[in-house]
């Protein structure tokens, strides 16, 4: 008999301290202007719902995401660059939209580059709609880029 040893898929567990070095570091290697340790400890200090992909023991993807009044605001969500494409994304944005549901939000909102194509995908393969666009809102090496705003309403789904 052959043992085949399988890797266990990552665990969304809850971001820790202990965590900021890992998640600041994926930040750094995805975007040309990524978020500061200190904005991802002010969310935690916010008590935003911050949660981390945990394979065996490292980091390898995370999401923050706020909620109050009745709604969710995805602050930011990524995957290891060499993980992506494997449905990381996919399970995060699954967890967090469950997260936002059980604290009664009846809608969740996010802003993403529209030069973002798989991010874009994966949104609306998960229900969210063009709200509309916010001219300039993000740093780009041409000066700004817009941020195409989505979202995606619970009051649509079925048991919603």
């Amino acid at each position: 008999m052959i043992a085949v040893i399988k890797e266990f898929p990552p665990a969304i567990r809850v971001m820790r301290q202990s965590d900021v070095a890992a998640v600041t570091a994926i930040e750094s290697a995805t975007y040309e202007f990524p978020w500061s340790t200190g904005i991802f400890r002010d969310c935690l200090l916010a008590d935003y719902t911050n949660v981390v992909l945990d394979r065996d023991g490292e980091v390898v993807g995370y999401g923050v995401m706020s909620v109050a009044a009745g709604e969710a605001h995805l602050l930011n969500i990524c995957v290891a660059e060499e993980l992506r494409r494997q449905g990381m994304g996919r399970q995060l944005l699954d967890y967090l939209l469950m997260r936002a549901r059980a604290f009664r939000a009846e809608r969740v909102f996010l802003e993403v580059r529209p030069s973002n194509d798989s991010a874009l995908n994966l949104y609306h393969a998960m229900g969210f709609d063009v709200l509309g666009v916010r001219q300039g809102y993000y740093k780009a090496h041409s000066g700004k880029e817009d941020a195409v705003v989505l979202v995606r309403h619970f009051k649509d789904d079925a048991g919603g």
